[in-house]
């Protein structure tokens, strides 16, 4: 897997993985190097150039700028192309691009001392970013989103998808630069369904009384990474938005009184409770490549993940599969049933002492330029942050993607409290593994999940974070 969301802030495993481990961070050796970070003056960047609309920041010629790439489910190809774009206008700048999926183990000792200009924080080895934020060990970005965008009209800001913005923000300042742009939801191989005759459900209604018809092919109904909890977590969060509606999800987020308890929660959780009761899952502890390549060699007929899935597996997709995105199922009365789970991912920072932050923002305009993003689009079929990435690439599964979000209404589901809070994080990730497991009702993981965020609500030294849309 890649990040994985990495947030939708993080489409971005995202939403695309980035937190798996976050949890852990405080307790690391290495989490006292980035403690020291708090209240020390940043490192001075290399003298700055001249400024102007094509250099901004005043990228100084004979510079280097060192970037770091998750190379997850989305590849490293994209990145290396953003290095071209960059270079055709900073020919004099030395770019030094690496790739890993150790981002935690490898960035974050250095974040202290000399951390590298760009990171991308993402995939299930990633920094906390709260604690980043918090300790101030990473740069407040603001002045990118003024920046005039890097080929086309007005400013970077003006050149994102709908949320993008809001998922880099906290505490009212921009941290993360998401590039990617993830849609989540069920998919199935078109190309099997109409072999079979059956209609995709969009309701879970449909899904049981198409399950037993699925059973009797030999086939699973249903399969799930049911070893990362942030997979099953992303599956339940966006039915009880559908159920319960956003102000539901933004109390949850916001740590209010009885959240968990609001009318609709229970409701969203009840048909996945019956799913795993009713033994319509794929048996077996899989991870996320071990499920994805179950459902390719047929042995399930749905699997919830985001739109990183083509790219990820494209080593593996039998001829003929026709990956294909379907909403997450909604129930009779919900309130946001149209609501889609989409968002932007795989975030970048820049840590507070980077050498050469100038190089660094530049660089981030390079990969938010439409050429850039349309390069990303064409290689992960995956959507970029950037307005337009995915308009002339030529794929089924991008295209469903792209349906999926113009049928979609205004709202676009998103939560936050996984970046708000690392222990929250980490139970609603044990707690949605166990339920899919079968070893909690729904109404156990209810009850669970308010006696956590209590927990986290009544704990005086922990930062609150707010949302309010």
């Amino acid at each position: 897997m890649s990040v994985t969301p990495e947030n939708l802030g993080d489409l971005n495993r995202r939403t695309l993985l980035r937190r798996a481990a976050a949890a852990g961070l405080l307790v690391t050796p290495a989490a006292g190097l980035l403690s020291a970070c708090a209240g020390s003056e940043p490192t001075k960047s290399n003298d700055a150039g001249a400024k102007s609309k094509d250099n901004p920041f005043g990228v100084k010629d004979g510079s280097a700028v060192k970037v770091v790439v998750f190379n997850g489910g989305l590849g490293d190809q994209w990145a290396k192309e953003d290095k071209v774009v960059f270079n055709a206008k900073h020919a004099k700048v030395t770019v030094n691009m690496s790739s890993t999926q150790k981002i935690k183990t490898e960035e974050q000792p250095k974040m202290a001392t000399q951390p590298s200009d760009l990171v991308m924080n993402s995939g299930a080895d990633s920094m906390d970013r709260s604690t980043l934020i918090n300790e101030g060990a990473i740069e407040p970005l603001d002045d990118l989103l003024t920046a005039p965008a890097w080929d086309g009209e007005g400013t970077v800001a003006d050149s994102l998808l709908p949320g993008t913005v809001g998922d880099g923000t906290q505490n009212g300042k921009f941290y993360v630069v998401n590039v990617a742009y993830t849609v989540w939801g069920n998919w199935y191989n078109a190309a099997l369904f109409k072999k079979e005759g059956w209609q995709a459900p969009t309701t879970w209604d449909e899904f049981f009384a198409l399950a037993p018809k699925i059973k009797a092919k030999g086939m699973a109904p249903y399969v799930h990474d049911a070893v990362h909890g942030y997979y099953p977590r992303w599956a339940l969060m966006a039915s009880i938005w559908k159920s319960a509606g956003k102000q539901a999800v933004i109390d949850i987020d916001n740590l209010k009184d009885n959240a968990w308890k609001a009318d609709g929660v229970l409701k969203a959780l009840e048909p996945w409770e019956k799913l795993v009761k009713d033994r319509l899952l794929l048996p077996g502890k899989l991870d996320h490549t071990q499920s994805q390549q179950a459902w390719l060699d047929g042995k399930a007929a749905f699997i919830q993940v985001g739109t990183w899935l083509k790219n990820e597996m494209s080593a593996t997709i039998p001829p003929g599969f026709e990956l294909t995105l379907s909403d997450y199922w909604s129930n009779p009365g919900d309130k946001a049933a149209k609501d889609v789970f989409a968002g932007s991912g795989e975030g970048f920072v820049v840590p507070s002492k980077a050498p050469n932050k100038e190089a660094a923002k530049e660089f981030l305009r390079a990969i938010l330029s439409k050429a850039g993003s349309a390069k990303f689009a064409e290689l992960t079929k995956s959507l970029a942050s950037t307005k337009g990435s995915g308009d002339n690439v030529q794929d089924t599964a991008l295209s469903s993607a792209n349906t999926l979000m113009k049928n979609a209404t205004g709202d676009l589901i998103s939560v936050k409290f996984p970046d708000f809070y690392a222990d929250l994080d980490k139970e609603s990730q044990n707690l949605s593994e166990e339920l899919m497991a079968g070893r909690l009702t729904a109404q156990q993981f209810v009850d669970k999940m308010q006696a956590a965020a209590d927990k986290v609500a009544k704990d005086s030294s922990i930062k609150k974070q707010t949302r309010t849309a």
